[in-house]
């Protein structure tokens, strides 16, 4: 995600009995550090609003303000998952049924059981598209890596271990089998508020990430993601010992970052962060078939653009935030194979059956909200060995920085103007019953591989 140009990043892991017949698993003990190494890659959060001015963005092809997370990676490659331990590993899928929205009041999550929207069309009898990991259910959170190191991009939160954060009421499966991830609530903290950031412990090259959620952090202060993120891995493993170079090397690996905003935002905004080399090859929407807008340029290179990469930022209301959360959540989609990365979302109530029946059809799904095509950034050459990434921190460098900042949607009011806080930390020490709506309410997550 975030990568600061001047933050000393040389981590080197050392990890004993790696055989090369292994190369395509990566262990828990070597994830738990990429999460580290991955955490120093969050991009410098740089809203051009601050730079620029204040422009609202919100017309066709508007100004930017801009987000973004970072990494590419070796040139080709087939498409391919490993699992770096324990997980949800399937080969078929179980058809999902949306559920309506609610939210809870501090400390507990309670879900309504209005008449849930059914999924649009009728599903296809099969699909390319294979499942190969899903996460859901009572067993949501086997599979994923739960980082606890300090917050990389600067925010005021503690990550916490699964048993701690399950101790303190911040994560639980809730009687709708939904995975819940929150912040502490507690009224007043010295310091940082306990929170969660988890990273799949299986690895993909291409593939399509579906993530059904209810429901996702807003309000001022906050600063949640949903990303996914590569290792910069060397040609060959050697048998007694692997070196991983992380920091000066990224963004070699790539970044895409899926789901993306701070505060009361309300259009989500996706980025990805690449080598020199990548860019898009145009910021005409219809050229691209995407209903979003390109902001801050058509060059991803993180090196050439301050670490800012390259965005597009949803049109529509209901992609993040309270606009997200008040339809009932919805579908995120990111696509990645030898045509390029896609994003796509569906709200709520307009689901394809085809995704629901786990029979995804992307062909079918019409424009996406972002893309970068191959013709200009290969996807197998500037992303590889990545792994899925859900976070929330709270102030950090992009929230805290424009926290006296307005005019993007859903903050036509700044949030120093809304809270009467004169700095985001502040805020966040002193009021604790601020931050019910900052959680995450996610059905699942399942990633496919193409199967011809």
């Amino acid at each position: 995600m975030r990568f600061f140009k001047s933050l000393p990043l040389n981590l080197v892991l050392l990890a004993t009995d790696i055989s090369p017949s292994s190369a395509t698993l990566v262990p828990r003990s070597i994830q738990r550090v990429h999460d580290a190494a991955v955490g120093h890659t969050r991009s410098l959060a740089r809203d051009l609003r601050v730079a620029f001015g204040g422009i609202l963005v919100s017309q066709p092809n508007p100004p930017s303000q801009h987000v973004v997370y970072c990494r590419p990676g070796r040139p080709g490659g087939s498409p391919a998952i490993t699992n770096g331990g324990a997980g949800n590993t399937t080969t078929t899928g179980t058809p999902g049924t949306p559920s309506g929205s609610s939210r809870p009041n501090s400390g507990s999550t309670t879900r309504s059981s209005s008449t849930r929207p059914q999924p649009t069309g009728k599903p296809p009898a099969s699909s390319p598209w294979k499942i190969v990991q899903t996460y859901e259910g009572e067993s949501f959170f086997n599979g994923w890596d739960f980082f606890t190191g300090s917050d990389p991009t600067h925010g005021i939160v503690q990550y916490v271990d699964q048993n701690t954060a399950r101790g303190s009421g911040i994560l639980d499966i809730n009687s709708e089998g939904n995975a819940i991830m929150r912040v502490e609530t507690t009224e007043t903290v010295p310091n940082t508020r306990q929170s969660i950031r988890i990273t799949t412990q299986a690895q993909f090259n291409g593939g399509l990430v579906i993530m059904d959620s209810i429901h996702m952090p807003t309000g001022c202060g906050t600063w949640p993601a949903f990303w996914t993120n590569g290792a910069d891995l060397p040609p060959f493993y050697p048998k007694q010992k692997l070196i991983i170079y992380l920091g000066p090397n990224w963004p070699a690996g790539g970044e895409i970052d899926i789901v993306e905003g701070v505060h009361d935002y309300t259009n989500n905004q996706a980025t990805i962060h690449t080598n020199p080399g990548c860019t898009l090859p145009t910021t005409n929407t219809n050229s691209l078939a995407i209903s979003g807008s390109v902001i801050g340029g058509t060059d991803c290179a993180a090196e050439t653009t301050g670490n800012q990469g390259c965005g597009i930022r949803a049109r529509s209301g209901n992609t993040f935030g309270a606009g997200f959360n008040n339809n009932g959540g919805g579908v995120y989609a990111m696509k990645w194979d030898s045509s390029g990365v896609a994003i796509y979302f569906f709200p709520r109530g307009s689901i394809p059956a085809d995704i629901t029946d786990s029979v995804p059809q992307p062909d079918t799904w019409g424009a996406a909200q972002a893309r970068w095509p191959s013709t200009s950034c290969n996807a197998f050459q500037f992303f590889n060995n990545h792994h899925a990434i859900f976070d929330t921190t709270l102030c950090g460098d992009w929230a805290g920085a424009v926290w006296t900042s307005s005019g993007i949607p859903g903050q036509e009011q700044s949030c120093a103007q809304r809270t009467g806080f004169p700095t985001c930390e502040a805020f966040v020490r002193a009021s604790g019953s601020s931050f019910s709506e900052a959680y995450w309410e996610v059905k699942s997550v399942k990633i496919y591989q193409f199967s011809g």
